[in-house]
């Protein structure tokens, strides 16, 4: 031990001068800074701590038990042992509250040798979205306050908090392509695989619908009739741009357009048509961090430096969902609308450009926007001459719907307002 030497030093300086209570207290006094650190260290390794979270998917309002396990494995006597379970502030404090505890995550222990504690704590989910929950700090120290020790105890969990759905009555998204599976009124568009029946010839009949077997039977010209049907079914692309998504809205227009999209895609899956997701944001899942539970830390702000999500991601490629129409299929896009974030990589004009491959034509193609620049203004007109059904959902306050919405009624884009859940109800009960 480093401080034997100085010990020695200190007995021996006392001899030759004299001082001899001089060098015994300050030889006390260091042997006794040396115990604390030796068993605020070995307190601190002793003590494990295991989380265990009542549902790893939930959705907003939901009360979430947190329950955490804390062993003393050690044969010593733990004076004082302070368990904290971290959760960010920005989740609890920060308005609007994402997470709101309902007990404290912060509690003080006293450990018997072999002793094992069980604490839980609770939290309302009052927002979509990704949380960390965790991981535990472990913090104790001697009874003289002369030393203290910090530890990770464990890795984060992680919760998923789905958005809300809106109950909708009713939706028109059909991109009124022919040889669909919905039927429909408008006899516009016939689907020539579903023969209904036959009528005589009328002038202006195409000559290829004539049914000559009837013809031949009847010595009058008939043709066939077809069941009108179209293509019931949408690819939602959902812009998360920080440019056009501006952080003054932030974060009640985001999650307006999020659950929206979930509503959307909920009435398609109930009506047993596809649905896919498009979108430039970002997943939140992508920014875990793998923690290092065998360091110690001499104090608070060195232990708790890095131990949240990162703040950043490198990834530029867009979340791309193929049209499904499946459960598990509407529980994964759920489930990554509630991890989409904002981003600063690809723009609208970008996001286009990049998926434009994978945007299956037969089917309407719905984008929920804040704003447009020139840029994604033109992408999106492009998008309808390409033969695109396209309908923009603008998302935005209702006084400022005319500013924003001129520029897309000018380039002939069908635009429909999204000011609230409310909103979005009316306007498709009036469709």
């Amino acid at each position: 031990m480093a401080i034997l030497p100085l010990i020695a030093i200190l007995l021996l300086f006392g001899i030759l001068t004299g001082a001899n209570f001089f060098a015994l207290g300050a030889s006390t006094f260091l042997i006794t800074i040396q115990l604390a650190k030796f068993f605020s260290t070995r307190w601190v390794e002793a003590v494990e701590v295991e989380r265990f979270v009542e549902a790893q998917e939930v959705t907003v309002g939901v009360t979430v038990g947190v329950g955490m396990k804390i062993t003393n494995k050690s044969g010593y006597w733990i004076p004082w042992m302070l368990i904290d379970d971290k959760v960010a502030k920005r989740y609890t404090k920060l308005p609007p509250i994402a997470l709101n505890l309902l007990v404290a995550t912060v509690q003080l222990f006293s450990f018997s040798p072999k002793r094992t504690i069980l604490h839980r704590y609770a939290l309302q989910t009052q927002r979509r979205g990704y949380y960390q929950l965790g991981p535990t700090l472990l913090e104790t120290g001697d009874l003289l306050g002369l030393h203290r020790s910090f530890r990770i105890a464990n890795q984060p969990s992680y919760l998923t908090v789905l958005p809300k759905l809106t109950v909708l009555e009713g939706i028109e998204v059909s991109s009124r392509r022919p040889m669909g599976e919905m039927k429909v009124e408008d006899r516009v568009l016939e689907d020539p695989t579903l023969m209904t029946g036959l009528r005589e010839y009328r002038a202006g009949d195409p000559i290829n619908r004539v049914h000559w077997k009837a013809t031949a039977r009847t010595g009058t010209l008939h043709t066939r009739v077809f069941q009108p049907t179209c293509v019931q079914g949408a690819m939602l692309l959902l812009d998360m741009h920080e440019s056009t998504n501006p952080q003054k809205h932030e974060p009640v227009r985001t999650d307006l357009a999020v659950s929206a999209a979930a509503s959307i895609a909920h009435w398609l899956y109930q009506n047993a048509e596809p649905f896919g997701l498009v979108s430039n944001g970002r997943d939140a899942a992508e920014r875990m961090r793998e923690l290092n539970k065998k360091g110690l830390y001499s104090d608070r702000t060195a232990a708790t430096a890095n131990i949240e999500m990162r703040s950043q991601s490198d990834r530029l490629n867009p979340v791309v969902l193929g049209a499904n129409r499946t459960p598990e299929h509407f529980a994964e896009m759920h489930r990554m609308l509630a991890r989409l974030e904002r981003t600063d990589g690809l723009k609208l004009d970008q996001l286009l450009i990049e998926t434009e491959s994978r945007l299956p034509k037969l089917l309407s193609l719905i984008a929920i926007v804040q704003r447009v620049d020139e840029a994604g203004l033109l992408a999106l007109e492009m998008m309808r001459r390409r033969g695109y059904a396209l309908t923009v959902m603008l998302n935005c306050h209702q006084d400022e719907y005319l500013d924003h919405a001129g520029k897309l009624i000018a380039a002939r884009l069908p635009v429909v307002p999204l000011h609230d859940e409310e909103s979005l109800r009316e306007y498709l009960r009036q469709r």
